[in-house]
């Protein structure tokens, strides 16, 4: 098995620039601009990641292609999540393709728990989900995960959504946030995270721990 790295070791990789780390592995978008270019830098990715021990999960769409490096169960790094961005970013040099974070973020769920009390069964007849390391996860990987955040108040529950962004663009998305009417409930725990809520209190995170951890 692989070493595990952490988000800073990842980035001081070389080939690994316009990638950024959020929930569930290494990823970026790359603009395409056409269903064929996508079409064929997917099927060259699949040619050379065969031997890199991960294949990654990719969204093909007519103007983009996102690929995230599916990491391990656990959700850390390792070496081979470097080798295979690295082979991408090679892919993409070659097509004259870029990345382009600014399109990028990942959503999870985090369900609100009254002490004592599991819902985890209930969910995952619900959504189809399964359980990974804690998670309840899409079997493939499409839509948000969910967590479970234990809270000292019972009623009404308190589930609130948490956006992941790469670590330089989260300053910009909380300033969005407020622009549109939210507010700041907490923001004792930035650069990490912020917790904001919308003009009716639904809360929402924005967190770039994931992107900027040691």
């Amino acid at each position: 098995m692989a070493e595990q790295i952490t988000s800073k070791q990842f980035h001081e990789a070389p080939g690994t620039s316009g990638w950024h780390v959020l929930y569930g592995g290494a990823q970026t978008v790359f603009t395409t601009g056409s269903f064929a270019i996508g079409v064929e830098f997917v099927r060259r990715i699949a040619n050379e990641v065969v031997d890199v021990g991960r294949e990654p999960d990719i969204d093909l769409r007519p103007e983009a292609v996102v690929v995230r490096t599916a990491a391990t169960v656990n959700g850390r790094l390792d070496g081979s999540d470097v080798e295979l961005v690295q082979r991408v970013s090679a892919i993409a040099d070659k097509m004259g393709i870029a990345p382009d974070p600014s399109l990028l973020h990942t959503i999870q769920i985090a369900v609100a728990e009254a002490e004592g009390v599991r819902t985890r069964d209930f969910w995952i007849a619900a959504l189809g989900y399964e359980e990974v390391g804690g998670l309840l996860v899409d079997p493939l990987r499409r839509g948000p995960r969910l967590w479970f955040d234990e809270i000292a108040l019972s009623g009404r529950g308190r589930t609130h959504i948490d956006v992941a962004v790469p670590n330089d663009q989260a300053q910009e998305r909380v300033a969005a946030v407020e622009a549109a009417g939210g507010r700041l409930a907490d923001g004792s725990h930035a650069p990490d995270w912020w917790t904001l809520a919308s003009p009716d209190n639904h809360g929402i995170d924005i967190a770039a721990w994931g992107d900027g951890e040691g």
